[in-house]
């Protein structure tokens, strides 16, 4: 069974940056990948995709704050953050489509104002 491992969140005031990595215990070479978010009540929700060519898609809330990348060599997606807001408080995730059947424990990003 795949192992995800997000890191990288933590809190930052208004206006701030950060960048999400997850790693993943197998090869994502030609796996399409997609980094979520979940706020408390809510339901988990794609914030950005990324394909197996590099060629990203944005939720459009994340659209010009955010950048998705990946790094094949070392197993590894990355999701810059520019910009953060409030709203952008959740737990991330990432995850592959279609989605393996288990998660990583998500990385918190708090952003304070």
């Amino acid at each position: 069974q795949v192992q995800l491992v997000e890191s990288g969140g933590g809190l930052v005031q208004v206006g701030g940056s950060l960048r999400l990595s997850c790693t993943v215990s197998g090869n994502i070479n030609g796996v399409y990948m997609s980094w979520y978010c979940q706020s408390p009540g809510d339901q988990r929700e794609v914030v950005a995709d990324i394909t197996s060519s590099g060629t990203p898609t944005y939720a459009l809330a994340a659209k010009g704050r955010f950048t998705i990348s990946r790094d094949d060599a070392e197993n590894t997606v990355y999701l810059h953050m520019d910009s953060l807001l409030p709203e952008y408080t959740a737990v991330y995730y990432c995850n592959r489509l279609p989605q393996w059947s288990n998660w990583g424990q998500g990385t918190q990003v708090t952003i304070s104002s």
